[in-house]
């Protein structure tokens, strides 16, 4: 096993329960291969752990462990039993859910849901990425699924200069699979869906909804209709909206597969709908707001910050008194401070009082680690209009 030497810094960082080093952080990397499973030392030669090493991104080490024992098959197949055994309760529930998050189950830059009987995998890194082959072989003798997906599509790979595929890797995937969440039926498509095939980490923000949706509803940025399916039932209207025509399609197919006839999708750019909604003096008494990510990064914050305002701004106005706003960020560099804040001035500008009824993040399935903030990227703030 090669050593690579951190700076005192790095291996602060990592004491204080991050699993990443920078870099700038790396003393000695030697001739270290991509992808290598490392020992760490820091600069006074003492252990700190073991990590996968990246000769590419600057995320140069990601820390498997900080015990000093050996990195085997085995070893990984026992991460991978304890993150199933985390998910028991879960399973029981759904048959779509995240059976590895990352980082967040100390299993850093792989990730793997399950959908039905077929499990989807990303290897984010180059060590993830070298040691594909014998995770899926473990997956197949402990979970013995149907079939095996890579959805190794991810744009985070070509920072560690590893080429973006998808395809199946064991036995045979259906083009659509159907999935069940809370008595919902959707259909999601693994190969070429958004992220995995669904966005599994607002499993849970379905229920809260379905508690305070009512009326006449709005959900914005519906995607496959997730929450407008949940909250069908507790509406007398549901209007759905998404700029994405595959979206609103997969979105209505899904309305009829649940039988949902109070639910009405439309193609439209969210930001100009409210703008026109508003313009005509629609009302609702629920509205939705669940954006993809608009802070990719730092230096896009500030074009984000405004985003996010015009749309809570916008819906806000929109709003009958004792209303519910439901809006999301998923956007990591937005903390739930500055969400808040920026929530709090679009309701100054439109003039309204707003109650927080709840604070939420992202499912359980997609549990955050603390000392990797890193981990925690859904912010879900659920609101009551009462002035």
């Amino acid at each position: 096993m090669d050593q690579v030497k951190i700076t005192a810094r790095g291996a602060k960082r990592i004491r204080k329960g991050h699993l990443w080093v920078y870099r700038s952080d790396v003393r000695r990397a030697s001739d270290t291969s991509g992808g290598a499973v490392v020992r760490v030392i820091d600069e006074a030669g003492n252990f700190v752990g073991l990590a996968f090493y990246s000769n590419a991104s600057e995320i140069a080490l990601r820390f498997l462990t900080t015990s000093d024992e050996a990195i085997d098959r085995e070893w990984w197949r026992a991460r991978l039993r304890q993150c199933a055994e985390r998910r028991a309760a879960i399973a029981v529930e759904t048959n779509a859910y995240r059976l590895v998050y990352s980082e967040g189950d100390l299993l850093p830059s792989l990730i793997v849901d399950s959908y039905d009987d077929v499990l989807v995998i990303q290897a984010l890194s180059q060590g993830t990425d070298r040691l594909q082959s014998t995770l899926v072989e473990l997956l197949i003798e402990e979970f013995k699924p149907r079939a095996i997906v890579e959805r190794n599509d991810a744009r985070v790979r070509e920072l560690e200069g590893l080429e973006r595929r998808t395809g199946t890797l064991y036995g045979e995937a259906s083009a659509e699979i159907e999935i069940n969440q809370h008595g919902m039926r959707f259909l999601v498509t693994p190969l070429s869906g958004q992220k995995t095939g669904a966005f599994l980490d607002q499993r849970e923000n379905y229920l809260a909804a379905r508690r305070v949706g009512r009326g006449r509803t709005l959900d914005c940025f519906t995607f496959n209709g997730g929450f407008a399916l949940h909250v069908a039932p507790a509406c007398e209207k549901v209007i759905g909206i998404d700029i994405s025509a595959d979206a609103v399609a997969a979105a209505q197919r899904n309305a009829e597969l649940n039988e949902a006839r109070n639910v009405e999708f439309r193609e439209a750019n969210v930001f100009d709908a409210l703008r026109e909604m508003e313009a005509t003096g629609e009302r609702f008494d629920c509205i939705i707001l669940d954006p993809p990510a608009f802070a990719k990064n730092r230096a896009s914050l500030p074009a984000a910050a405004r985003g996010y305002k015009e749309i809570n701004l916008r819906a806000l106005k929109l709003l009958n008194r004792g209303g519910v706003l439901i809006t999301c960020t998923c956007s990591y560099h937005v903390s739930e401070q500055m969400f808040l804040e920026t929530i709090e001035d679009a309701a100054l500008d439109a003039r309204r009082r707003l109650q927080i009824i709840e604070k939420r993040g992202q499912s359980s399935d997609h549990p955050v680690l603390l000392g990797v903030p890193e981990t925690h990227y859904l912010k879900c703030v659920i609101a009551r209009v009462i002035g």
